[in-house]
């Protein structure tokens, strides 16, 4: 059972504050967008929630002072959320400074979909991934493997067991669909790789050519969206342990 330390838990709760931030502000924006949706006002713009999403919503005026006054309040809502998550990302910034489980964190950046939330988030919730012996222990504790159902000589497999840990689970799910693109070292991931070592890079080379590929055919033979990411996440997982072992957390 893993035990994390007093400041491993206090980057852990950080992280887990971030998290319910996160949410906080996806409802708050649900329930914005539900409002204008109800009084069929609808955004034609490119993006949701860009600058110019923001001085459209600004302009807005809803047809009775009362809609207008839970326009506003739900507006202010999403502002208030979205400074509060601002605020904690820089927080954990601060923290990764000089966090004992920083290397580990910043390795595992070199690999598509990682950006530091989730790298720092899959470290805080499990702490030193060279624990696990296997990948596999690893993917087990996420929750990532395949259910079984057996019969007598009967074997078959089902969804995802999701008995692990929750927080990471779901952050490696939504790195994991970064891979749906073709392999490609981006500018982005260039940078986060620029002071890692080489057999750090060719790791998550490696890890760019086979979930790429795989993520397309999965796809491909009809699986769903969301199983096809869980299965990438499985292999991801595999992945960031292959780093851990190159960059082993100080002693």
């Amino acid at each position: 059972m893993y035990v994390p330390a007093v400041p491993d838990e206090a980057v852990r709760d950080l992280a887990r504050a971030r998290e319910d931030a996160l949410k906080d502000l996806n409802a708050a924006r649900f329930r914005l967008k539900a409002l204008l949706l109800r009084n069929d006002i609808r955004y034609t713009g490119r993006a949701n929630w860009s600058a110019e999403h923001c001085r459209w919503l600004a302009r807005l005026v809803l047809p009775t002072a009362a809609q207008q006054i839970v326009f506003q309040e739900y507006v202010r809502t999403v502002t208030e959320r979205t400074d509060l998550l601002r605020r904690l990302e820089a927080e954990l910034l601060e923290q990764a400074k000089t966090w004992r489980l920083s290397p580990v964190v910043e390795a595992l950046q070199a690999l598509r979909g990682v950006q530091f939330t989730v790298a720092i988030t899959t470290i805080a919730e499990l702490g030193d991934l060279t624990r696990f012996d296997t990948p596999r222990q690893l993917m087990s504790y996420l929750g990532l493997t395949p259910s079984e159902y057996s019969s007598g000589e009967r074997r078959r497999l089902g969804g995802m067991t999701k008995a692990g840990n929750g927080h990471a689970r779901r952050v490696l799910i939504e790195a994991a669909k970064a891979y749906r693109h073709r392999a490609k070292v981006s500018e982005q991931i260039q940078a986060r790789q620029q002071r890692l070592p080489a057999a750090i890079r060719d790791i998550a080379w490696r890890a760019q050519l086979r979930l790429c590929g795989r993520y397309r055919k999965r796809l491909a033979r009809g699986k769903h969206p969301n199983t096809v990411a869980a299965a990438i996440a499985r292999e991801l997982a595999a992945f960031m342990w292959a780093i851990a072992k190159v960059r082993p957390v100080p002693a």
